[in-house]
């Protein structure tokens, strides 16, 4: 009689086969219902519970995933697909999680009937390349100059966000970051680094009205010596050092053994003399401004304050890259290197300002600055960080459409387009393919459908009335008004979303549900060595808790 193997340990679980591909579907599911909820101008609020007690209040779906602690592996790779979304392109974080869900949702009655997953990812690939024809017909040029339509754009793409109550306050806020912040590569291309060059600086108190991009930038700051420094100075010239302005320390513990107290004389004499010596290199430059990132010692300050010179000490590193890019100065390593060229001289005004209790810098009214800070007011902190979500939202949207300058119709008629051209498609393709490469079509639906349930619409008569549109004209614009739950054509409404948007999320969405489904085996359990003698979770060791230890249990869900 023949002995069954175990390979796995005693304590590993696994699904195999059918199990685990229907559990994969119902964590995708379970996600995407979530946050279908949060689609379109009449989205619902998520209030989250942060582990600090803080509460986080927002619609986008990036930022409610990003707090939700899930188990499931299928859930978690859900949940990075917003990521990269997030990452890439800045919107549509809640567009790609719905429609993956949904691109699952449809695979699950072909797995019912045997078809091979193999069979259904085929199909799903053929319907992504004829969708990404189809967003290439609808797709339509615009004038990145037009300050006016540009405007229009970024406001249809925030217009479901919560500051859409304030106007073109936001939309305005970030094309005018955007714009400062592109540099012109030579050769048609552009580099637009937000996350480096835009800082956005939130102080709570004052109205929304009060926020604005300054032509230059902002960091919580004072100079050294308060009193005698100044705080004002006009077309200021401004050096940046990565050096320390004190004495020197050893690498690690130093001792040093003296017989004379002469000796001790001579070594402080010697750092006093190191410390002159390089702050009279400063000022044979004569800066008004120095700035640097590490420490500044009280002589270097006495020698500066002498000098008339205002010092500021221990800045962050991207701070001070900003401030190199928006005035044109180098930020110097040491100060025997210093060169009349590093001097920056683009800044129209150094001030410190008082707001609130704390002390701000500016480094304004500069000549071309290429970095900037966006200042934002409001009531509260949880008003702030919406507004700072929502901002960011729009300029990854001003972004996309000064590096891709093409758009498609938004409100659902991009996706009911394409459901309708793989319908008509679909009779070409030939084998057990043609119904996936259907349900495709079938899925993308699910974006006008929230869109007109999110609104309080008849969901079937809408939705019939806008395929009736589409089968009249194929490629027409028509789509779902977000506020009304009226199919109306997107033209004359002024509704358009970014090309690089939309094609970037039904690719991510249809490739992570090509992905999901050709999982076929989950294995969980436990990989420790312990057997009573090394500390496990709850004897002296933290847990750490990534994919290849976790508890079987709470990995899946029974």
């Amino acid at each position: 009689m023949q002995v069954p193997l175990t390979v796995l340990n005693a304590s590993t679980k696994r699904e195999t086969g059918k199990r685990a591909q229907f559990a994969n579907i119902a964590a995708a599911k379970a996600v995407a219902d979530i946050i279908r909820t949060t689609l379109g101008p009449r989205s619902m609020l998520k209030m989250l519970l942060d582990p600090n007690g803080g509460i986080v209040l927002t619609n986008d779906g990036h930022a409610i995933l990003r707090e939700i602690d899930v188990s499931h592996p299928a859930a978690k790779s859900m949940i990075q697909l917003s990521r990269t979304q997030d990452e890439e392109v800045g919107d549509g974080t809640t567009s790609v999680i719905i429609l993956a869900g949904e691109m699952l949702l449809m695979a699950e009655p072909f797995l019912e009937k045997n078809i091979h997953p193999t069979v259904i990812v085929r199909g799903f690939a053929r319907a992504l390349e004829d969708s990404v024809i189809i967003i290439d017909q609808l797709a339509f040029p615009i004038d990145t100059g037009n300050r006016e339509q540009m405007l229009n754009v970024v406001n249809s793409c925030i217009g479901t966000k919560f500051t859409h109550r304030f106007g073109t306050l936001m939309a305005e806020l970030a094309l005018d970051a955007v714009q400062t912040v592109t540099m012109d590569l030579g050769g048609g291309s552009k580099e637009i680094d937000i996350k480096n060059y835009a800082k956005v600086e939130k102080i709570p108190g004052g109205t929304i009205e009060d926020c604005r991009v300054l032509k230059g930038v902002m960091f919580n700051k004072d100079v050294v010596v308060p009193g005698r420094m100044r705080r004002r100075i006009v077309n200021p010239r401004i050096l940046l050092l990565d050096c320390p302005l004190e004495y020197k320390k050893g690498e690690n513990q130093t001792n040093v053994e003296l017989t004379k107290e002469e000796d001790w004389a001579a070594l402080l004499k010697q750092e006093e003399e190191q410390i002159q010596r390089q702050c009279e290199q400063i000022l044979a430059f004569k800066p008004d401004v120095v700035i640097t990132e590490k420490g500044l010692s009280d002589l270097a300050a006495h020698y500066f304050t002498k000098a008339g010179v205002s010092a500021i000490r221990r800045l962050r590193k991207t701070d001070n890259n900003r401030i190199a890019r928006a005035c044109g100065a180098t930020i110097v390593n040491r100060t025997d290197e210093i060169r009349d060229s590093d001097i920056g001289t683009g800044a129209g005004l150094f001030e410190v300002v008082k707001i609130g209790d704390e002390f701000f810098t500016f480094v304004v009214d500069c000549k071309s600055p290429k970095a900037c800070t966006v200042l934002l007011r409001g009531a509260t902190k949880d008003i702030l960080n919406e507004i700072e979500r929502n901002l960011t939202d729009a300029m990854g949207v001003a972004r996309n459409i000064c590096l891709d300058p093409r758009l498609v119709p938004g409100g659902g008629a991009c996706e009911m387009a394409i459901s309708h051209g793989l319908a008509e498609r679909a009779t070409s393709v030939k084998g057990v393919e043609q119904w996936p490469y259907k349900a495709v079509g079938v899925a993308m639906e699910v974006i006008p459908r929230t869109l007109a349930q999110n609104c309080g619409a008849n969901v079937i008569r809408t939705l019939t009335k806008l395929r009736a549109k589409h089968a009249e004209s194929p490629g027409c614009s028509w789509g779902i008004d977000g506020e009304t739950g009226e199919v109306k054509d997107m033209k004359q409404l002024g509704v358009w979303e970014p090309y690089q948007v939309k094609a970037q999320t039904i690719k991510t969405a249809i490739e992570s549900a090509q992905m999901l489904l050709r999982i076929d085996d989950i294995v969980s359990g436990l990989s420790k060595k312990d057997r009573g003698g090394a500390p496990g979770p709850g004897r002296g060791a933290p847990e750490v808790e990534d994919h290849d230890n976790v508890e079987s249990e709470r990995m899946l869900a029974e």
